[in-house]
């Protein structure tokens, strides 16, 4: 009977246990849904007063002014501009570190190494954001021609640098999951270090770096102080990096801190510009796990 009901007991307490575990899980998929939710409601009373046409064909973007215009593009010319100048920066030297510290670090040195990296990604983004605009542009207008206070370059080369640790951090762990017989076989075959590295490890490990490089990609959108801060508050349909620009998520910091009423229609582009982000980054996902699910079938 005791060994029956200590039976009885545990089969209780994993149920617990098994109810808690799930509660846990499902409170993300709860809180995403409430987000979409949210957004869809406020993107359909938007639309119910601006038509599609003048959000997707306007190359303007002004909706708290008198004569309001509400082309998107403007915004998301300017996400992308410093997202891809993260990326040029990050994507370098985010893998190379990642080879070196994988491939060729001693084990003391890549201790001390790779926490020192990362220590990078605990700094707060508003010190990179003016670091960005009292150092880096400063330093930047001394050789980069009609270089403007507030620029997109600016603050796109420092995100960069923001985002490197998470390049290199989870592309070393795809470099690391490559099994050392692969690495053996290329040396039995007459490869070098090198080769054996860029030929076989690399592009073994290729999934997990595409995915690194996506999440990079997802966090730089996403990003707020640093161009809130560096890049400037003016919307332009423009590639040029040295002029001032604004991004999706500044243009949301704008009028979550302005006078703009609840329910009003300038109230509204915030969901409706949240919506277009969320709809990128939710994108950017979905490429991400493609890719690496074609690059495993390989």
């Amino acid at each position: 009977m005791a060994g029956r009901k200590r039976t009885v007991g545990t089969t209780r307490r994993e149920r617990y246990i098994r109810d808690a575990l799930l509660a846990c899980a499902s409170l993300s998929i709860i809180t995403t849904f409430a987000i979409l939710v949210i957004l869809a409601v406020e993107t359909v009373a938007f639309f119910s007063e601006v038509p599609l046409s003048r959000f997707l064909f306007d190359d303007e973007w002004t909706p708290l002014f008198a004569d309001a215009h509400f082309g998107i593009w403007p915004l998301v010319a300017g996400t992308l501009l410093t997202s891809a100048i993260a990326l040029v920066v990050a994507v370098p030297f985010g893998l190379l570190s990642a080879v070196y510290l994988g491939e060729f670090a001693p084990p003391r040195v890549r201790g001390i190494l790779k926490p020192t990296l990362e220590l990078l990604a605990g700094v707060p983004t508003i010190v990179y954001g003016y670091f960005a605009l009292v150092v880096m542009t400063p330093m930047l207008q001394g050789f980069v021609p009609g270089l403007a206070g507030l620029n997109a370059l600016s603050p796109g080369i420092v995100m960069g640098v923001m985002i490197v640790p998470l390049i290199t951090s989870l592309s070393e762990d795809a470099i690391e999951a490559v099994p050392d017989s692969l690495r053996e076989g290329a040396y039995a075959l007459g490869a070098g270090r090198l080769a054996t590295i860029f030929r076989v490890v690399l592009p073994t490990a290729l999934s997990g770096i595409a995915a690194s490089i996506v999440l990079a990609v997802s966090r730089a959108i996403g990003e707020t102080m640093i161009v809130a801060i560096a890049a400037g508050q003016e919307p332009r349909l423009t590639l040029d990096p040295r002029v001032p620009i604004e991004t999706m998520t500044t243009f949301m910091v704008q009028v979550g801190l302005g006078d703009a009423p609840t329910g009003s229609l300038g109230y509204r582009t915030l969901f409706v510009v949240g919506a277009s982000l969320f709809a990128m980054t939710f994108v950017a996902n979905i490429f991400s796990q493609r890719l690496a699910r074609r690059f495993r079938e390989r």
